[in-house]
This record gives structure tokens, C-alpha cells and sequence, in this order.
């Protein structure tokens, strides 16, 4: 059995499954579904997750790349309580979650960026969301969002 931590759990799954993509195995048998499908060729970035703390795209990563990884999506990013994460919690207030389709891609995206840049430009924001689409906002209230809980990343 190889298996997977996807938020702070332990997950196995059998050899044959080794080809699975990684975003059907959180959808459909762990019944995570804030991960979404976009395109289904890793060019959108709605299926974002945190793999070792680097984003990638689980619409087009087998199980197999990921055996023995830290996998976190966006529920593992909400806290016990239920209280959403500061990030989560900038995207609502600056308004930057409009259909939602693309949300869940964009935190990940971002949490990753603001992990390593706890204090990026405006031009440093733009450039990390460059592989996540979203067909709503126009990205200003998401790059607003980003800014404004950095801070919470400087501690």
C-alpha cells in the first residue's frame, strides 16, 4: 500500500491506483470538494493544491508523483474551530470570491506565494496568480485580498 498525507491524515491507496489522478482520488474518495476541475489540463489552476508546501495542479498529477507527500487543500487550510484562515478570510472581505469556481485555486496559489514572499508588491502578486485564471473578478479584489493578509505571514 503507498499512501498520502492530505491535511494532516493519513490516506492509503493500493499500487494499481498509482495512475489515478490526484484530484478524482480527493474528490471521490476522500470527499474533498473544494478542489475543482477546471479544464482537466493543468492550464487553469481552479485544481491547485499544496504538495510539500509548492503548489501544483492535481487535475494532471498521478497519485504516484505525490506517495509519501504533504498534500494540503483548501479545507485542511480552515482551522479546528471552523474559523476560515486570515487569507481565506481577506478573499471575503475584499470581495475577492464571486462565482467561487476559481477560489479554491487562488488561496492555494497564494498561501504557497505568501509562504515564501511576506511582503510582495502588487507586481509580485500579479505575477503569482499568473497561472490561475478566474473569469469574474477582473483580479484587482483578489490581488487586494493577497495584500492585505500578508501581514499575517510577516509573524
Amino acid at each position: 500500500m503507498k499512501y498520502i498525507i492530505v491535511n494532516g491524515k493519513k490516506h492509503s491507496f493500493p499500487e494499481e491506483m498509482a495512475d489515478r489522478k490526484l484530484l478524482d482520488f480527493l474528490r471521490e474518495d476522500l470527499r474533498l470538494h473544494g478542489t475543482k476541475n477546471g479544464c482537466g489540463i493543468g492550464a487553469c489552476g481552479a485544481c491547485t493544491v499544496l504538495v510539500n508546501n509548492q503548489p501544483r495542479r492535481s487535475c494532471v498529477t498521478p497519485l504516484s508523483k505525490v506517495e509519501g507527500s504533504q498534500v494540503l487543500t483548501i479545507e485542511g487550510m480552515e482551522e479546528e474551530s471552523g474559523k476560515l484562515h486570515p487569507l481565506q478570510q481577506a478573499f471575503v472581505d475584499a470581495g475577492a470570491i464571486q462565482c467561487g469556481f476559481c477560489t479554491p485555486g487562488m488561496v492555494m496559489t497564494a498561501h504557497a506565494f505568501l509562504l515564501k514572499n511576506a511582503s510582495p508588491s502588487r507586481e509580485e502578486i500579479r505575477k503569482a496568480l499568473a497561472g490561475n485564471l478566474c473569469r469574474c473578478t477582473g483580479y484587482q479584489q483578489i490581488v487586494d485580498a493577497i495584500e492585505a493578509a500578508a501581514p499575517y505571514y510577516r509573524r
